[in-house]
């Protein structure tokens, strides 16, 4: 396996930056070798090439070592990707945009909890804790708080925050909840945001906007620097907790389940989590294999799909949410939940109480049941066995919380899905005035054919769903620079904010090129993106 650099990078001097950063951090905590490299690509690759390999990886553990990293890539011209965990699964994990980048991987060793205030309810953190690392932490210490947490809790609490992740407890929309920032800038000069830009403040996380501009949102998803820090808003522990499930039979339920759910969604009550709606091809790969529906494969039929339903006892449909409060009140908001979607033809209602986790097809309502506490999970993970070499990308479209519009949005990934082949496995996650339809097509990623049906869906819906009005939130590698070029109003005034900004504050466009279709002034000749092969050295 050949080494890899980028393209425009002189080997010389990617190799004067490597041992730099070896006299900085120590040997151990540069990996330059091909073979020790493979565990920072792409986990799910889309390609058969070397689109997405990182040329190196580094491993800083202080703040301090961060910025000297930056001046470092800054005297070499070498560009750098920063990862937090690099569990970002679906969307390229660690793996940089640009091939031969160098990976500044700061979870393995940025790791601290730095505090944890129960009075206030927040924490201030490095990018390398986890939502399992922050569970553990307030467990141990018996603070009467919960942290949210996406459906995989093996995640930095950081990194997904700056991509934009949501969870499912009140406090699931994660980046609203984030609490002031640390950031190693381009140059290497070090910022605080919010009242942190005061070297006396006491309330840098209780106050994220501080004085003037309010620069946080510049650092998501996007390479305007590296995050070191960052604070989060905690939940107060309520009294009780109840998880539901609610049943529908019908594809053509789901215009009329999204204009029951809007009213009572969008005033916090009684659907308080973010609820999701998550269809029967998505429950049965959580607990099955497609193996077991069709031993000698095929497509989906509605056959099969109703053997799906009629053996995991579950609709096509299903409804998960979470109501919290005194006993009483839980009590009540169920009440509430159950009577307004008993108008849907069909419906079933039931609880944790009514389905134990041995009953057919349970494991995802006491999976959801764990989540929507703030207790991490990976049994979500399963999804991945549901074909072998399982693999995934997303297409993950926001549209607004109307039956209609989600009617013919599910239309219309569903009949791609058919004719570009994965199965059509999602859910709709629904904040209080918009809904993530979140599409997971699984495919084998040892299958050539199947990555390039994976991409060629990927690419058509991102076209397709453009004209119909539906921008993607977040998006795969391969897919960033399609995405960007969709938010096109004003000859596309997003893009060229974000490349003014780019080149001002990143001149040598060191900071993660092409992230989010952002790419520097060096680098927007497409040719110079192409990576460069060399034999080890």
């Amino acid at each position: 396996m050949d080494r890899i650099v980028p393209a425009d990078v002189p080997v010389a001097d990617f190799d004067a930056a490597l041992e730099k950063f070896r006299t900085l951090l120590g040997a151990e905590h540069v990996i330059s070798e091909p073979d020790a490299l493979r565990e920072f690509e792409d986990p799910y690759p889309t390609t058969g090439g070397d689109d997405f390999r990182p040329g190196a990886v580094v491993f800083p553990e202080t703040t301090e070592e961060v910025q000297e990293l930056v001046r470092i890539a800054n005297e070499h011209r070498v560009p750098l990707s920063p990862v937090a965990t690099g569990k970002n699964l679906g969307y390229g994990g660690a793996a940089p945009r640009l091939a031969g980048t160098v990976v500044v991987h700061t979870s393995r060793r940025m790791d601290k909890i730095i505090e944890v205030n129960e009075k206030y309810a927040y924490a201030l953190i490095e990018p390398g804790v986890t939502y399992f690392d922050l569970y553990n932490h307030i467990q141990e210490k018996g603070y009467s708080l919960w942290i949210d947490v996406p459906d995989l809790g093996w995640g930095s609490v950081v990194g997904n925050a700056l991509d934009r992740g949501v969870g499912y407890t009140p406090y699931g929309d994660h980046w609203s909840w984030q609490t002031g920032l640390e950031v190693v800038l381009p140059d290497g000069d070090l910022l605080r945001t919010g009242m942190g830009a005061m070297s006396t403040a006491k309330t840098w996380q209780l106050f994220a906007y501080g004085f003037g501009p309010y620069p946080d949102g510049l650092f998501t998803q996007s390479n305007f620097g590296i995050v070191t820090k960052m604070g989060i808003a905690l939940m107060p522990a309520p009294p009780a907790a109840e998880t539901f499930v609610i049943t529908f039979d019908r594809e053509e339920d789901l215009a009329q389940i999204v204009d029951i759910m809007l009213p009572l969604r969008i005033g916090m009550a009684p659907l308080q989590s973010v609820p999701v709606l998550r269809n029967i091809i998505l429950d049965a790969a959580a607990q099955t294999e497609r193996t077991h529906w069709l031993p000698d494969g095929g497509p989906l039929t509605g056959e099969v799909i109703q053997q799906m339903k009629d053996e995991l006892d579950l609709g096509y449909w299903n409804l998960y949410g979470t109501v919290y409060g005194p006993p009483e009140q839980v009590e009540l908001f169920l009440g509430m939940i159950k009577t307004a979607f008993s108008a849907v033809e069909g419906s079933r209602f039931f609880t944790t109480k009514d389905r134990t986790e041995d009953s057919p097809g349970s494991h995802v309502l006491h999976d959801r049941h764990e989540i929507n506490q703030g207790i991490p999970s990976i049994k979500e993970q399963r999804i991945l066995e549901w074909v072998p070499n399982g693999a995934h990308i997303g297409f993950s479209p926001i549209s607004e919380p109307d039956g209609a519009e989600a009617q013919k949005q599910f239309e219309m990934v569903r009949n791609r899905s058919y004719e570009y082949g994965p199965d059509y496995a999602a859910q709709f996650a629904v904040g209080l005035r918009e809904m993530h339809h979140i599409c997971l097509f699984l495919y084998d990623s040892a299958d050539a054919d199947q990555r390039e049906r994976v991409m060629g869906l990927g690419r058509t819906l991102v076209t397709e769903g453009a004209e119909h009005g539906y921008g993607e939130y977040r998006t795969h590698l391969a897919l960033m620079d399609q995405v960007m070029d969709t938010f096109d109003f004003n000859d596309h005034a997003l893009l060229r904010f974000h490349e003014r900004l780019k080149d001002a504050l990143d001149p040598n466009s060191i900071m993660a090129p092409g992230k989010s279709g952002i790419w520097g002034a060096r680098y927007r000749d497409a040719g110079h993106r192409l990576p460069r092969t060399d034999s080890p050295s």
